[in-house]
């Protein structure tokens, strides 16, 4: 059902979830612990690349990039990812809810491996990916309550 996706769709998507990523990377940072994060970043979107059941989440993986600038301040890079990630799900329930779980496993997963890279920063790192889980629900929230 993704053929139902465009470019822009597919990158909302990723925008998204490489955005959640780089979000916790960015909520307790250290010199050191930035790189270990980058690199599970980088495995965990490479093992989706290849072994993901999920089309879409292949072709999130399959992009390059992080959907942000060297230069985005940190709230800027939560604004950014907290929006693109709600309206990642909203497009996903209208266009492939058959891909919703699948997306919303694939960010969580993610940012929590980012969050578990380093030591330290626990508090502020779960705090971080308790907000990113709060934005992949918004949607199913708003949707259950209408």
């Amino acid at each position: 059902m993704s053929e139902a996706l465009s470019e822009t769709d597919i990158e909302t998507l990723r925008r998204g979830a490489m955005g959640a990523g780089l979000l916790v990377s960015v909520s307790d940072r250290g010199f050191f612990d930035t790189f270990k994060e980058a690199g599970t970043l980088a495995k965990h979107v490479s093992a989706a690349r290849g072994g993901s059941a999920s089309s879409v989440v292949r072709q999130i993986a399959e992009r390059r990039g992080m959907g942000f600038g060297v230069t985005s301040s940190p709230q800027e890079i939560e604004s950014g990812t907290l929006d693109a990630l709600r309206s990642a799900v909203a497009l996903l329930e209208q266009k492939a809810p058959d891909e919703v779980s699948a997306y919303r496993a694939f960010v969580l997963d993610l940012a929590r491996s980012v969050a578990s890279a380093a030591p330290g920063g626990d508090e502020v790192e779960a705090a971080t990916v308790a907000k990113i889980e709060t934005a992949l629900q918004e949607s199913q929230q708003v949707r259950q309550q209408a």
